[in-house]
């Protein structure tokens, strides 16, 4: 037995997943349209996540001062407050003061976080605009049906993607491992002492090594982000190609089927060719080269400056032109030069240029002197 013949090839086994084979092609302007609809824009995670770290303890760094005496404040405020209250009441403490002395608490220490959270927020909304651009789409938030497949579920679980999800994850971790360790370690005769330092050099000392550690971390956060964002804009270049049959199944949707349009074209040729045998009639000369092209000419001093090219044509059409010509006693004169000019830089319906005025004056003058003999 031949083992080549027993074995049949399947090549579109090894192929990427889609219609017409391996995806080579660069994604189409409709296609990367479409998929910005679908909510498929290529962004980083990361990338916003630590540029929002960033700006949080940024802000944190520069307002310390302010929110560490402001927290400390509604802290103080609620020590003396709750003695007070319960020597008015006989040691027991009622319900309704009691709640509104935590709900002025909470409103004071919202006031005080709000300008770093806005600012964060601002500064990541930033981001997300420049990466993906201000065009904002529901469809991601559409169910789909399709993401219950249990199937394609478990090869999400075992793929690339989550492989490099993995692996960032893991550098994650190392990289906060790695800096809380080393930060700390420079830091750790000063944490020994706290319980010795007055509370609120304790309470900065601790605020500001949390700070300058978060700020640390974000910034090689932030580096991770950047790699993962040019990865992901690999990513979803790779994702967006396209097969040739696809490219070709686009262009026939969008443009319209290639052999339809040719239809339509060669029916618009035969209309422009129909009016335009109509006209020879008006012509008053026909120039030819002599057997392969022919061009109709009228000149009519009260409606145009120059001659102007009523028809023109090569071969079979040039013969039609000829004998419209012989049919309506219009003058055919032979001249090469002339009609291979006039056929290749004068269109129907124009005027020649000037170069050939004199040319195409003496022709006229030759049919208007056989016209007066006649």
């Amino acid at each position: 037995m031949n083992l080549e013949n027993s074995i049949t090839y399947n090549l579109q086994f090894f192929a990427k997943d889609g219609p017409g084979g391996e995806k080579t092609e660069p994604a189409t302007a409709k296609k990367l349209k479409d998929a910005r609809k679908e909510g498929q824009v290529a962004k980083s995670k990361e990338l916003i996540n630590a540029t929002g770290l960033i700006c949080l303890f940024l802000v944190l760094k520069y307002l310390l001062e302010y929110i560490g005496s402001g927290l400390i404040d509604i802290f103080s405020d609620i020590y003396v407050k709750i003695p007070e209250t319960l020597q008015l009441i006989n040691g027991e403490i009622p319900v309704a003061h009691m709640r509104q002395l935590i709900n002025n608490s909470v409103i004071k220490m919202i006031l005080i976080l709000l300008p770093v959270f806005l600012i964060a927020y601002i500064i990541i909304f930033a981001v997300e605009l420049v990466q993906v651009k201000w065009r904002p789409t529901l469809k991601p938030l559409q169910p789909k049906f399709n993401k219950l497949n249990p199937i394609k579920g478990f090869k999400k679980i075992i793929s690339k993607d989550s492989i490099m999800e993995l692996i960032k994850s893991v550098v994650k971790i190392a990289v906060i491992a790695y800096m809380m360790y080393t930060t700390l370690k420079d830091r750790q005769g000063l944490l020994l002492l706290l319980y010795e330092i007055p509370l609120m050099t304790a309470v900065f000392q601790i605020g500001e090594i949390a700070i300058n550690l978060g700020l640390k971390i974000s910034v090689l956060y932030l580096i991770i982000g950047l790699a993962d964002y040019v990865y992901q804009k690999f990513k979803f270049k790779e994702e967006m190609k396209m097969s040739k049959q696809e490219v070709k199944d686009e262009f026939k949707n969008s443009e319209g089927n290639p052999q339809i349009k040719s239809k339509i074209r060669s029916k618009m040729r035969e209309v422009s060719q129909r009016r335009m045998m109509q006209s020879i009639p008006k012509a008053d000369v026909v120039i030819t080269n002599p057997t392969h092209l022919a061009v109709a000419l009228q000149y009519d001093a009260n409606s145009f400056k120059a001659p102007v090219v009523l028809a023109k044509g090569e071969d079979f059409l040039a013969l039609k032109i000829k004998e419209a010509a012989k049919e309506y006693a219009i003058e055919i004169v032979e001249n090469k030069p002339l009609a291979r000019m006039l056929y290749a830089n004068v269109e129907i319906g124009e005027e020649i240029p000037p170069e050939l005025y004199q040319a195409v004056a003496e022709v006229l003058a030759f049919v208007y002197n056989l016209k007066n003999k006649g």
